[in-house]
């Protein structure tokens, strides 16, 4: 006989379930199914099948939480009601924790994504998809929310302050411990105190998705169908916009993420005006604890369960919070958290997680030392700055000055002095081991800078040829900015 531990319920077998699944499908349909596959598994403990029989095919799922199979049923059979693209519920068996629902195929609007993308930028069929995804989220936070029974959500009816206590501890216990971070318990534990007391001052009396990401929703003929929206509850409406666009390993580009936001206020307009600068005061704040929460996930499923495959966003999740150090601003003092974010943004241990490779941006720039060092807009603390005012000038010529490092006539010049080809060797032989470096680490920044007196002539040729030799080198994203040529006047005559 199996040996039963007093008061352990032995799991029952998966043939069960499949036998439980049949007979519902028999009863609901008429038919036994002449198939049933397994689905691949998500992050959760349910299981899912596609039951093919009967001239149809339908998802059969085996949920061993009560609660959260309550959430998920009665959640769409109102959301249906509401006229919302959500899965039809064709039969329900409480007992055994099992229902069928309508198939809605398999492409999810993040395998959808993969498909259509060849390079960090969305083509334009991937941003037509989201922005139709995001026409429907205002009008389930503020039209088919509104009549919503609350009393089946689970585990709580709205993102109040012991919710938002629970993801930050998530973070904390199952990810931040670690990740190899240093912390200050009591420092933090202010902090999430100071967070949640910032977060709750905006309306939080509309329904929230809670998981509203691309994995979420499933494209159907070109149009968005969502599931997964047990978690379910009254909130705030930034936390599923930054849900959506921080969505880690979906890596939406900076501009997209803004051009998307602002089709979330044209989409919210007929449903109800939302006030933009009360909204983003709150947003970013909501933004970092969809992060943290994100990461408290990936943390348990990769480092407690051994799923290693939810450690791969770990790198994505953290150069969005390395962009919204740089980029976003949170009104309230958040000392230790702050302190933490700079040091996981700078952490290689996270950065290697699976085989992500984020890609390195190198800066380049040009400018003039009398209008003083190139401000680091990243936070780095600067990186490379090389001074090339010892060599040869063509600024003092009458014929060169009015010109810049671009030009043909100043390119021949400086090409042609041999002390400036040895120059630019020695940045090379200085400067590619730091390349590949940066590129081996998963480091997504470094900043490289060249300065002269007037920063129009030998700063800007040097900055153009190290870009030159990167891309040649390693087929790498570069940026070039010359300061002194962007507005700024200047010339290049004195040494």
């Amino acid at each position: 006989m199996p040996n039963r531990k007093a008061g352990v319920k032995t799991p029952e077998p998966a043939v069960k379930h499949e036998e439980d699944l049949g007979a519902l499908f028999k009863k609901t349909f008429g038919a036994e199914p002449g198939a049933m596959l397994p689905l691949k598994g998500d992050g959760s403990t349910r299981r899912l099948f596609r039951l093919a029989g009967a001239g149809r095919t339908v998802i059969g799922a085996v949920g061993p939480d009560k609660l959260e199979n309550a959430a998920f049923v009665e959640f769409s059979r109102h959301f249906r009601k509401e006229g919302m693209p959500v899965p039809e519920i064709y039969a329900v068996d409480p007992a055994k924790n099992i229902y069928l629902e309508e198939d809605l195929g398999d492409t999810t609007l993040f395998q959808f994504m993969q498909k259509e993308r060849s390079g960090q930028d969305l083509p334009e069929s991937v941003l037509a998809a989201y922005r139709k995804t995001i026409d429907w989220l205002p009008r389930f936070q503020m039209l088919a929310g509104r009549n919503l029974d609350y009393k089946f959500c689970h585990p709580r009816d709205s993102f109040d302050r012991r919710s938002i206590m629970w993801d930050l501890n998530y973070f904390k216990y199952y990810f931040l411990r670690l990740s190899k971070i240093p912390f200050s318990e009591q420092e933090l534990e202010n902090d999430f105190a100071a967070l949640a007391e910032f977060l709750l001052k905006t309306d939080t009396s509309n329904f929230i998705y809670r998981d509203f990401q691309s994995r979420n929703v499933m494209l159907r003929g070109g149009e968005p169908y969502f599931i997964d929206y047990q978690g379910g509850r009254k909130g705030a409406l930034q936390y599923d916009v930054a849900s959506l666009l921080y969505d880690a390993k979906a890596d939406i580009p900076p501009d997209a993420r803004r051009e998307l936001l602002e089709h979330y206020f044209k989409a919210a307009a007929p449903v109800r005006r939302i006030g933009r600068p009360a909204f983003m005061r709150y947003f970013h704040g909501y933004v970092y604890i969809r992060i943290m929460q994100a990461l408290g996930a990936y943390g348990l499923r990769g480092f407690y369960e051994g799923k290693t495959h939810f450690l791969q966003s770990v790198p994505y999740a953290v150069r969005n919070i390395e962009w919204l150090l740089r980029h976003a601003e949170v009104p309230v003092k958040l000392p230790e958290l702050t302190r933490i974010f700079r040091a996981m943004a700078a952490s290689s241990y996270l950065r290697q997680f699976g085989s992500t490779k984020l890609g390195l941006t190198v800066r380049v720039s040009s400018f003039s030392y009398r209008k003083g060092l190139p401000a680091d807009d990243k936070g780095h603390g600067g990186g490379f700055v090389f001074d090339c005012r010892f060599l040869p000038n063509p600024g003092r010529e009458a014929k060169y000055a009015p010109l810049t490092g671009k030009d043909p006539e100043v390119v021949s010049y400086l090409s042609g002095a041999k002390e400036v080809g040895v120059f630019l060797a020695g940045v090379y032989r200085l400067l590619d081991p730091a390349v590949e470096n940066y590129l081996s680490r998963n480091f997504t920044d470094l900043m490289v800078s060249f300065g002269c007196t007037g920063g129009r002539h030998r700063s800007v040729y040097c900055a153009e040829q190290f870009k030159k030799h990167l891309l040649d080198k390693y087929k790498l994203k570069a940026e070039l900015r010359h300061r002194e040529l962007d507005g700024a006047s200047g010339d290049d005559r004195r040494q």
